[in-house]
């Protein structure tokens, strides 16, 4: 616990047999009180593993994607008390040890949601990031930040942390079991006023990693464009989304 506060950490697994017990073992076990895996049909050990070392595994019978793996980690960890939720991927792109800092500034009552951007400090192509990946999370990014108003640095980074408060009052349910979903979450946060911060994050790409090939990059894509353009119609009350209906729209319900 940071400030009396229960932290878990989730990991949406997809075929991360070879990477989960590392990425396991520098979880700060000190500061989280529980960390749970949630395998989405993989093809792999995946699940095995993660029962082994002690992690508490749910598993999906059919593959649902990685949006709806995630409505399945923030669920489960809600379900458990938690009052921080850390998403970490079990690929060991991003460095665990990072939990800490980031459970703290949402403890601390400073920020609602949390995001370790592989941007900030230009870690990105450092950590093997591919170059067209880098050139299109930065075109999306400003795209995005013009069309929200907002100044981040990345949009697309895996790594995250939100208050209780955030997952139990969005419609979260509403989104997209894909890709997307990483990005429809963001806007909702920025729609109903949460408090957003950054924290550098380096990056560790290898072969190991979980990444999407280029065709469903560039349909990842085209999507974020489409989710910013729904976000400021919006906003400016020309179109409403069932992703910002707060009270008709589908929420995590404990």
């Amino acid at each position: 616990m940071i400030n009396g506060k229960k932290i878990i950490v989730v990991l949406p697994a997809y075929n991360a047999e070879k990477t989960l017990e590392k990425t396991y073992e520098e979880i700060p076990k000190g500061v989280v009180d529980e960390v749970i895996l949630v395998d989405d049909s993989s093809k792999d050990q995946t699940a095995q593993v993660a029962k082994k070392i002690g992690i508490h595994t749910v598993v999906h019978q059919k593959n649902l994607g990685y949006g709806g793996n995630q409505k399945t980690c923030y669920t489960e960890a809600l379900k458990r008390g938690a009052d921080i939720v850390v998403m970490l991927h079990p690929d060991y792109q991003y460095p665990p040890k990072l939990v800490t800092p980031m459970a703290a500034l949402i403890a601390e009552g400073m920020f609602d949601v949390v995001l370790g951007s592989r941007i900030l400090g230009g870690y990105s192509l450092k950590g093997g990031m591919p170059f067209y990946k880098y050139v299109a999370n930065r075109f999306l990014t400003a795209f995005e930040n013009i069309l929200t108003g907002q100044k981040l640095s990345e949009y697309h980074t895996g790594y995250r942390a939100f208050s209780r408060d955030v997952l139990l009052s969005i419609p979260l349910l509403e989104n997209s079991d894909d890709f997307i979903f990483d990005n429809e979450i963001l806007t909702q946060i920025f729609y109903f006023n949460y408090r957003v911060g950054e924290v550098t994050s380096p990056c560790n790409y290898n072969k190991d990693c979980s990444s999407i090939n280029f065709k469903r990059s560039s349909i990842y894509g085209l999507g974020v464009l489409s989710n910013s353009v729904k976000y400021f119609l919006q906003k400016r009350r020309l179109k409403s989304y069932p992703l910002y209906d707060d009270r008709n729209g589908r929420k995590i319900v404990i």
